[in-house]
């Protein structure tokens, strides 16, 4: 089975596979694009323990900076919904992403509105819900569903399975001044496990996810 590009925006801020072996960091094929370098990335672990990919420029220092713009927080690229995941679920986790992202950063610099002129000591947040590239051993392709939340599989005593929820995210922080990044990361969590490929996916599936992406941004 070819492995086919599997759409969504977006955070993470981070959707993934699990099998015995699964990676719990993002693989290379899986990156969305949304970055324009990935090159710099190093495997390290967030404030809660979680692991992720990330890269910081050298000497920069957050404190230095009161000010944030935020660009984007959504998708990319575009979703497109399924049977599992509705329109009204993707809007939910979109607005909440960017609320909670928003309120988190709040408690850290001044957020301005967006489209508001930067100035100096300003950082700029782009963060999206990525789409990523991946091949489920064993799957058949419509359980690959095409966003950036892909459902795997796992194979139960009794030849049931259980499907696991994934996010991937990527964002980056960077400097108003100099348009250069100064902080980019990408991660990918586990969200609730569903029981068949009939379950709905909701808000409530994924959003654990947000919330561990909320806690490290607070403890960072």
């Amino acid at each position: 089975m070819k492995r086919s590009r599997i759409a969504v925006t977006g955070l993470l801020f981070s959707a993934l596979l699990l099998g015995g072996c699964a990676s719990k960091v993002t693989e290379p094929e899986q990156y969305s694009g949304f970055l324009a370098d990935y090159s710099r990335l190093q495997p390290a672990t967030s404030p809660t323990g979680q692991p992720v990919l990330r890269w910081m420029a050298p000497g920069v220092k957050l404190e230095n900076y009161r000010h944030l713009v935020v660009q984007s927080i959504g998708f990319y690229p575009t979703p497109t919904p399924s049977e599992q995941i509705g329109a009204p679920a993707l809007a939910d986790l979109e607005a909440y992403s960017s609320q909670q992202i928003k309120a988190a950063f709040g408690r850290r610099f001044q957020v301005l509105e967006a489209g508001a002129k930067p100035g100096p000591q300003t950082l700029v947040l782009r963060a999206a819900i990525t789409g990523v590239d991946t091949k489920a051993e064993g799957l058949k392709p419509y359980e690959v569903i095409p966003i950036a939340l892909v459902v795997a599989a796992t194979t139960s005593a009794t030849g049931a399975r259980d499907r696991t929820t994934e996010l991937f995210v990527e964002a980056e922080l960077v400097d108003a001044s100099t348009g250069q990044p100064v902080l980019q990361v990408v991660r990918k969590g586990y969200g609730k496990e569903l029981e068949n490929k009939e379950q709905q996916v909701t808000l409530d599936t994924l959003k654990g996810v947000i919330d561990d992406i909320v806690r490290d941004i607070d403890k960072f």
